[in-house]
C-alpha cells in the first residue's frame, strides 16, 4: 500500500506486506498461546466459575453431567482457548492497528485508535453484562419452567455452547455505538435519517435478539433492549461529535472576507484589460 503521510509516495512492495502480515499474525498467535499456557492448569476452575450462574439456580442434590468420554477434558480446554482468544484482544487489535496505520491519513488514525480502543472495552462489557445479568435470568427462567418430575442434568460440552453463543452475541450488540458513529462520520447516513428510522430499528433490535439468543423471550428482550439504548448512545456521541467538527470548522475560518472564484476571475480580467489598454 501506499503510505499518505510520506513524501516520497513510493508503494512498499507487494512481499514485504506479506512478511509483515506474516509477522503480526504470528504475534497474535503467540499472544494467544502465551495465554493459553498461563491459563492451562486453571481450566476447571474456570469452567467451574462459567458455571456458577447455572449450579447456584439449580435445585439442591442436582449436578451437571458429561454425555462424551473426553468431554471432562476438552469442555474445559475450549473455554480456556476461547477465553485466550477474548484476552487477546487488545494484542491482536494492536496488530492489525499497526498494520494498516501507514497507509492511514493523519486524520483517520486519530479516529480509528480511539475505536479501536472503545470497540474493545464494549466487547468486554457485554460479556460481563451478560455473565453477571443475562446468564441469572435467563438459567432462573428455563430451572422455574422445567415440569414436576423433570431432573434437570444439563451436559457441559452443550452448556459451554450455549453460554459461548450468549457471550459473544452480546459482545457484538455491544457494538452498536461504534457502528452508529462510523456510519454518521463517514456520511454514509445522517443523525436526522437515523432518527427517523427509529422505530424499524427497535423492530430490528428485537429481531436480531431472536436470531442471535436461544428461544426464550428473556435472553431475546435482555439483548434487544440494549442494542436499543446503545444506538440511542450512540446517536448522542455522534451528535456531540458533529457540534465539534461544525466548532473547528467555524474557528479555522479567516475573519477577513474570502473572494469567491468569480471575484477573483473578474479581478483577472480588469487587470488584463488595464494592461491591454496601457499598450
Amino acid at each position: 500500500m501506499t503510505n499518505p503521510n510520506s513524501h516520497s509516495g513510493k508503494d512498499m512492495p507487494f512481499v514485504q506486506h506479506l512478511l509483515e502480515l506474516r509477522d503480526r499474525l504470528l504475534k497474535m498467535i503467540l499472544a494467544i498461546v502465551v495465554i493459553l499456557l498461563v491459563l492451562m492448569p486453571f481450566a476447571t476452575e474456570l469452567f467451574e466459575l462459567l458455571a456458577r450462574p447455572l449450579l447456584l439456580l439449580m435445585p439442591e442434590g442436582t449436578e451437571m453431567i458429561a454425555i462424551d468420554v473426553a468431554s471432562p477434558f476438552f469442555t474445559p480446554f475450549k473455554l480456556t482457548l476461547m477465553l485466550s482468544i477474548f484476552l487477546a484482544m487488545p494484542v491482536i487489535f494492536y496488530h492489525l492497528w499497526a498494520f494498516v496505520a501507514p497507509g492511514l491519513y493523519k486524520h483517520e488514525k486519530s479516529l480509528i485508535l480511539p475505536l479501536l480502543a472503545s470497540s474493545t472495552f464494549l466487547f468486554y462489557l457485554g460479556m460481563a453484562f451478560a455473565y453477571y445479568l443475562v446468564f441469572p435470568l435467563v438459567f432462573g427462567f428455563m430451572i422455574s419452567m422445567t415440569p414436576d418430575g423433570v431432573e434437570m442434568m444439563t451436559d457441559i460440552s452443550r452448556y459451554l455452547d450455549f453460554v459461548l453463543k450468549l457471550v459473544f452475541a452480546f459482545g457484538i450488540a455491544f457494538q452498536v455505538p461504534i457502528v452508529t458513529i462510523v456510519l454518521v462520520r463517514m456520511d454514509i447516513v445522517s443523525i436526522e435519517s437515523l432518527s427517523e428510522k427509529r422505530p424499524h430499528i427497535i423492530v430490528g433490535a428485537f429481531v436480531i435478539g431472536m436470531l442471535m439468543t436461544p428461544p426464550d423471550m428473556i435472553s431475546q428482550t435482555l439483548l434487544a433492549i440494549p442494542i436499543w439504548l446503545l444506538f440511542e448512545l450512540g446517536l448522542l456521541l455522534s451528535r456531540v461529535a458533529q457540534r465539534k467538527k461544525a466548532r473547528n470548522e467555524q474557528d479555522d475560518k479567516p475573519n477577513y472576507p474570502v473572494p469567491t472564484q468569480t471575484e477573483i476571475e473578474d479581478k483577472i480580467a480588469r487587470i488584463e484589460d488595464k494592461r491591454n489598454d496601457e499598450k
